[in-house]
């Protein structure tokens, strides 16, 4: 049992001798960070005062605001009135039921035939309606001009990023019911 406790005895007797000799460098380390600490000063500038606020009136208030849907009524009109618009026949006719919801709010799910004609169901807010070609789906004056069992093909009336008025393809897929 002696020879294991003379190692052990040895180990804290070197680690004493260790920290017995760090005291010293305690005491010059305190006194160096005393002598740093009314040695060096801050250099803080100084903030600016801040700007004085000089508030503006509002002098637009009596302007046409140009998102309102009376601008954008007035500028369809013009745009119907050319002779050549693509819009002129749209603006013109009674809007139909299904104008009224955007297509990513429709899904088709079915079509069937009646009396030779092909119809597609649509599913619109929990209500099914019946769809032929020549009918009018969507807000952007989409037209139904082909009905398969699995599609439905209609021509839409946009604006390009030029601010002209033309006519682009597009199509709804046939929903499979999720299982």
């Amino acid at each position: 049992m002696r020879m294991t406790t003379r190692p052990v005895a040895a180990a804290m007797l070197v680690t004493l001798l260790g920290l017995a000799g760090c005291g010293s460098d305690i005491d010059e380390l305190q006194a160096w960070m005393e002598q740093q600490k009314r040695e060096v000063r801050p250099s803080v500038k100084p903030l600016d005062p801040p700007k004085k606020f000089d508030p503006q009136p509002y002098v637009a208030a009596g302007n046409v605001d140009p998102f309102s849907t009376q601008k954008l009524t007035v500028a369809l009109k013009q745009e119907a009135r050319q002779p050549n618009s693509l819009l002129a026949a749209e603006i013109n006719r009674r809007k139909e039921p299904l104008e009224a919801y955007p297509l990513d709010s429709m899904s088709m799910v079915g079509s069937l035939q009646k009396q030779g004609r092909q119809y597609a169901l649509l599913k619109v807010d929990n209500l099914l309606y019946q769809v032929k070609v020549g009918d009018y789906v969507g807000q952007n004056y989409g037209r139904v001009t082909k009905i398969t069992e699995t599609e439905i093909t209609l021509r839409e009336i946009v604006q390009d990023a030029a601010g002209e008025w033309i006519e682009r393809m597009t199509s709804l897929q046939l929903q499979e019911k999720a299982r």
